[in-house]
């Protein structure tokens, strides 16, 4: 009877995607005040829903659009693993691969990649050997509870700092759901 209660526990915890944040879990217990709880072998964790992840994207296109940028963007999930991706019209064919490594980067350091930018030089080897990162400015995390959930990445303005501001707009869009 237990492991019925698990499953039906499982289902329902990851069903709940009401807001822009999501809790997966064995139970369906409320969401956790810390990053991640564990309890044993069951960790539960925060993610970001795809409407929240669509309502970024859509507030990042409107942002572009109103600067005149032809970009891509993206946004990964905290493990990097790519959750939507839009190629805006006109966007060259490097938009796409770089505001994936953008957002990849930043849910990976928590940071915004304009401020890992500075730490990526030298010559020896540094963060930027890691693979799948990009250390131009233009990508931002998003966290909830205290801990990066997913990263939202622009590529194909002619400065990162556009990028960058393209980005936040989106993150902007659904900061107040994120708690």
């Amino acid at each position: 009877m237990k492991n019925i209660k698990t499953l039906v526990g499982m289902a329902a915890g990851v069903a709940l995607v009401g807001g822009a944040v999501a809790t997966t879990a064995a139970t369906a217990s409320a969401a956790p005040a810390a990053p991640a709880k564990s309890a044993g072998a069951v960790t539960q964790t925060r993610v970001l829903t795809a409407d929240a992840a669509m309502k970024a994207v859509q507030a990042a296109q409107k942002e572009a659009a109103k600067q005149n940028q032809r970009v891509a963007i993206a946004v990964v999930d905290r493990s990097g693993d790519l959750k939507l991706v839009v190629k805006g019209d006109g966007a060259g064919p490097q938009t796409v691969e770089s505001a994936k490594r953008k957002a990849y980067t930043a849910v990976a350091w928590g940071q915004p990649t304009s401020k890992l930018a500075q730490n990526a030089g030298g010559t020896g080897p540094s963060v930027r050997d890691i693979p799948n990162t990009l250390f131009l400015a233009g990508g931002v995390p998003v966290a909830s509870g205290g801990a990066p959930i997913a990263g939202i990445g622009v590529g194909g303005a002619p400065q990162g700092s556009i990028d960058e501001s393209i980005a936040q707009a989106g993150l902007n869009a659904i900061a107040n759901q994120l708690g």
